[in-house]
């Protein structure tokens, strides 16, 4: 191996030895990785103007996020060269103060960086919105959630029993990524401003994920949504400080069977929203003061809690295939708001901005 800080090894590398020398490192997630040699991680960075250029430090010690330094992680998790200004894009997302990075690297608690993927770019680089995208099976959305993951962690010097102090970890920590569906709800993208059809990536600071089923012989969007507004009310039940759900997000993912349904009764992104809050909060509610009760201390006061900050933070995301399960990713109650941004090209004039 050469170089004190990312290795290079060379082309004839043993890939297991390769493993236990850069995890002796206190480098990758612990899982096989790609060897990094100079020529894969040049390959890597074709077409990159600036790979040095400083785009921020990275919590919680603050290395400096460059995209030579992505380009070396991407290698490792088995991206290929197209895939790169998705990853660079979505950790440069991460370092909004409103993510609060620093929180999610160093928590006790369990939250892992998410990835959706939004626009054409997602078909190009052979993403799935289908069946399991965030599952097994699909080389570009594993490899991609991985990159980011391993990149943001090993940049910013997040370790294991060191600075990441997650007592028992979360298997999203390895990868958390999907692509969004095409309908037939207007993209999270697009709804935050970024345009029709936008190449777009959002990170979520992610608590957990919980398997949400509709109401038994749904046809109505009320039984569609019921038991995800329950899921909302449990999971911020479950973090022991419910009045916390008012900072965060809820983000569900919607199959296109139920997703088509609800379109067919005229139900919106908006709608569906402001159902899943206010059904949510009022379970919240009512669970909440029945707790309470039955512990012999003050209950909550009534209207005072809610299962997100407003409607406007419970976001719907069409991904998967077929069938009617949905997902339910709430936001770490930590502390954490996601943020969506344009993919941007590697040339040393690329902006951008978040949402």
């Amino acid at each position: 191996m050469t170089g004190p800080d990312r290795p290079l090894v060379d082309a004839d590398a043993d890939p297991a030895e390769v493993l236990v020398e850069l995890l002796a490192a206190g480098h990758g997630d612990g899982l096989p990785v790609v060897p990094p040699t100079a020529a894969r991680v040049q390959q890597m960075l074709a077409g990159a103007g600036e790979p040095d250029a400083e785009l921020g430090p990275v919590p919680p010690l603050f290395g400096a996020l460059t995209v030579r330094a992505v380009a070396w992680y991407a290698v490792l998790a088995g991206c290929r060269p197209a895939e790169l200004p998705v990853v660079v894009s979505a950790c440069r997302a991460a370092l909004d103060d409103s993510f609060n990075l620093l929180g999610i690297s160093t928590t006790t608690g369990a939250p892992a960086v998410a990835v959706l993927v939004h626009g054409s770019v997602a078909a190009r680089l052979g993403m799935t919105s289908a069946a399991g995208g965030l599952g097994t099976g699909n080389r570009a959305n594993a490899c991609i959630g991985r990159a980011v993951s391993m990149a943001l962690a090993g940049i910013g010097g997040a370790t294991a029993g060191l600075t990441d102090m997650a007592t028992i970890g979360s298997p999203a920590k390895y990868t958390c990524c999907t692509a969004e569906g095409t309908r037939p709800l207007p993209s999270l993208a697009q709804r935050r401003g970024w345009g029709v059809d936008v190449d777009a990536v959002t990170v979520i600071g992610v608590g957990g994920t919980v398997e949400v089923l509709p109401g038994e012989g749904y046809r109505e969007p009320p039984s569609v949504l019921g038991p995800a507004a329950a899921a909302m009310a449990g999971v911020v039940l479950a973090s022991g400080q419910p009045e916390r759900g008012a900072l965060g997000e809820q983000f569900l993912l919607l199959p296109p069977e139920p997703a088509e349904l609800l379109a067919m009764h005229g139900w919106g992104h908006e709608r569906i929203a402001e159902f899943l809050f206010e059904q949510g909060s009022a379970l919240l509610q009512a669970a909440s003061s029945s707790l309470a009760f039955r512990a012999g201390i003050p209950a909550y006061a009534a209207g005072g809690l809610t299962v997100a900050g407003s409607p406007a933070d419970v976001q719907v995301v069409v991904t998967g295939g077929a069938g009617v399960k949905m997902l339910l990713l709430p936001t770490w109650m930590g502390g954490s708001r996601s943020v969506t941004a344009p993919v941007l090209p590697l040339g040393p004039t690329a902006g951008g901005g978040t949402a």
